[in-house]
């Protein structure tokens, strides 16, 4: 037998998702920082009832702000604010938005920084929420944005297809489809209420996907579109643009600590209980990454780095996603009933709710300072996807030799998911390379384009996501380990964030 050629094949550089996902982000991040602007469809919308119960509060700041422009002698700003308090009062709402943004106008000219910051603040505030209503996401303006905005993601996406040497032409015919739901996905997730509380666009996009596969079933023609790992890798490369070296140093001493002993401990522990329950170590590694460290970015880099099966990363995503929501609503309701330190709750919640959106969410529900402390726990969290997939990528190398047989780099290198290099070099030229307002200037632009491809991948997901199927793989076992992995994670993370950050073996931080 003909001894298996060892070395690196590199075709894969243009055959293989992983390599042309980088390619696609990185020609995403040269367009925008040789200036190409890309606009997208707004679809952030108030109903009239969430409007109107707004109307009292607002009337209440306007009229403080009339009396501190009377107080500073800004004359123009007091008969603004008189005449939008009229405004409110008559609760007429397309009247409002129009006086609030002469309110706006007449602020720009206010002397006082303090004033004017305050008064142009709240008139957009009223402004925005005035003209943010359901009709307008359908007007003309707003749906040629979103014309544009599906031809180019059109074009990037075939392009890629058409290296990798797939049916480019199936795939233009259903790629549409898939957008126009990941529009509907944002108009839903777009939703005030909604929003506040945290049930992001990528959980309607998963819902969505779900209902069709499971109700209708998708049409073969439409599975040409499906490219979930392909979507979200691209989102990835971008995400390395906004996650900045930089951030390792902000997230302190104390983060850090915590993070690292919550993802060697959650890990080793989802990864023994899978194993019990009879699980593989490619379904127990995808599992322990995604519980321990960030959920859906550390789900697809362990897959990578494992050379997982896709419906074992599909079916560990739909798990993350499910769990955040209620997560994100009860973490902080429970830390806020119970007294907790704001500093605590943040490190509890940015150390167990698994995805970054949510977070955010979470945090503000529980108060400004926790939100800041839990986004710098989850960002400790996030810049260690690729140290966790680089490992993993070794281990599973190593753990299929016999005999003490070394592996070689190149194995090694076939292991490990490209699309993490994409990741880390995006970080290390956005943090070393750029200055930091030209790198911001970029990525305000790349970041609700690198969001969009989240939506489009959790679309895929929940098409390809059949519930059926999802009882049938394991029985139940890998949703089990996961379950109870989580909980294991909140205990634990909880018994961290009241030592760390709770006062009691170090001094509160303060951030």
């Amino acid at each position: 037998m003909a001894e298996k050629k060892q070395g690196i094949d590199w075709s894969t550089i243009w055959k293989k998702d992983d390599w042309v996902s980088v390619w696609i982000g990185f020609l995403i991040l040269i367009l925008f920082m040789a200036g190409v602007k890309f606009g997208l469809p707004k679809w952030g919308w108030m109903t009239d009832g969430a409007f109107q119960s707004k109307v009292a509060g607002w009337s209440s700041k306007v009229e403080a702000l009339g009396k501190d422009a009377e107080k500073m002698d800004e004359l123009g700003l007091k008969m603004g604010a008189a005449s939008l308090k009229t405004a409110l009062d008559a609760k007429n709402r397309a009247d409002i938005g129009k006086v609030a943004g002469k309110v706006e106008k007449i602020a720009g000219d206010v002397k006082d920084a303090g004033l004017k910051g305050k008064a142009e603040k709240l008139a957009k505030e009223i402004k925005d929420s005035g003209g943010r209503t359901f009709g307008k996401m359908f007007a003309g303006g707003n749906l040629l944005t979103a014309l544009y905005a599906l031809i180019g993601f059109w074009v990037l996406a075939a392009l890629g297809i058409l290296i990798m040497g797939q049916p480019v032409g199936k795939f233009i015919i259903a790629f549409p489809f898939v957008f126009i739901l990941s529009f509907i996905a944002g108009i839903i997730g777009g939703n005030s209420t909604i929003s506040y509380w945290g049930l992001e666009t990528v959980f309607w996009a998963l819902l969505l996907g779900l209902l069709i596969s499971n109700t209708i079933g998708v049409p073969g023609w439409l599975k040409e579109a499906v490219k979930t790992e392909y979507f979200i890798k691209i989102g990835l490369v971008l995400l390395g643009a906004e996650i900045l070296f930089t951030t390792i140093v902000k997230v302190g001493a104390y983060g850090m600590v915590q993070s690292i002993i919550v993802i060697a401990l959650v890990f080793y522990f989802c990864f023994w209980l899978a194993k019990k329950l009879g699980l593989d170590d490619e379904f127990a590694s995808i599992l322990g990454t995604a519980v321990s460290i960030c959920g859906v970015s550390a789900a697809i880099a362990a897959g990578g780095a494992v050379k997982g099966d896709p419906k074992k990363v599909s079916h560990t995503i739909s798990l993350v996603l499910l769990c955040a929501i209620p997560m994100l609503i009860f973490e902080p309701i429970i830390a806020k009933a119970m007294g907790w330190l704001p500093a605590m709750t943040g490190a509890w919640l940015g150390g167990t709710i698994d995805t970054t959106g949510a977070v955010v969410a979470a945090g503000a529900i529980a108060g400004p300072e926790a939100m800041s402390v839990a986004v710098v726990v989850k960002m400790a969290q996030n810049v260690l996807i690729g140290v966790a997939a680089f490992l993993l990528a070794i281990w599973f190398v190593f753990r299929g030799k016999e005999g003490g047989e070394k592996p070689g780099a190149a194995e090694i290198w076939f292991r490990f998911p490209k699309f993490v290099v994409g990741f880390i070099i995006a970080s290390i030229v956005f943090s070393f390379f750029l200055t930091e307002a030209f790198a911001k200037g970029v990525t305000s632009g790349s970041a609700p384009l690198r969001s969009w491809w989240f939506n489009l991948a959790f679309i895929c997901i929940g098409l390809d996501t059949n519930f059926k199927e999802l009882v049938a793989m394991g029985g139940g076992r890998p949703a089990a380990a996961f379950l109870i992995a989580q909980v294991f994670n909140i205990l634990l993370t909880l018994l961290l964030a009241w030592l760390i950050f709770g006062g009691v073996l170090f001094p509160i931080p303060k951030f």
